[in-house]
């Protein structure tokens, strides 16, 4: 595996973060960015500039530790964020129902001691089953799709919705997996050249 020389502190205030933090293993410690989240461009441009957003705005608070922040956002024609009142819920629900979707999360690993800095993307493919106007009422009737972006959760009810994925599942939750532990050898093995 990995062991890294310095502390690694997590940037997120998510709960599902922090439960695929614990399902690998790993000791941690939780610093939440308050950094802007508002930028425009790319799907992957976007998650790659605001997770190091938010490494940098959480790295001046810790003179020798390993940064991990990340940023996720679901990506079908438009960006869909958080939806803010039911109706909006509903109506991107309505939109991903029957069709292919696409989740990119961006993760950011910044060293402080050195400033080395290790940015990578992820990106998974998600198909939704269609869905009746009952279902999506049901289901945006639960709450859970009102804190998720793309208004559904695939660790939780919304997972019923979902027939097919191309990629990592823990992108969709929230953090690839696979991913975070190769950048984290990365990371050790530049540590380990000092």
């Amino acid at each position: 595996m990995f062991t890294l020389k310095s502390p690694l502190i997590l940037a997120s205030g998510s709960p599902r973060r922090r439960e695929i933090l614990d399902q690998m293993g790993l000791a941690y410690t939780v610093d939440v960015s308050e950094a802007d989240e508002s930028f425009v461009g790319a799907p992957e441009e976007m998650v790659l500039t605001l997770s190091r957003r938010k490494a940098q705005a959480v790295a001046g608070r810790h003179q020798s530790a390993v940064i991990l922040a990340a940023d996720t956002l679901v990506f079908g024609g438009a960006v869909l964020g958080k939806p803010h009142s039911p109706a909006h819920a509903r109506e991107m629900l309505n939109m991903l129902a029957g069709n292919w979707h696409s989740v990119y999360t961006g993760i950011t690993l910044l060293d402080t001691a050195t400033g080395e800095t290790i940015s990578r993307a992820d990106v998974t493919r998600v198909h939704f089953t269609p869905m009746t106007q009952a279902e999506i009422d049901a289901y945006v009737a639960t709450g859970e799709p009102l804190d998720k972006a793309g208004a559904y959760g695939i660790q939780g009810r919304g997972g019923m919705f979902i027939d097919r994925i191309e990629g990592s599942y823990s992108n969709v939750v929230g953090l690839p997996m696979a991913l975070l532990r190769s950048m984290l050898c990365e990371m050790a093995a530049l540590q380990a050249r000092r």
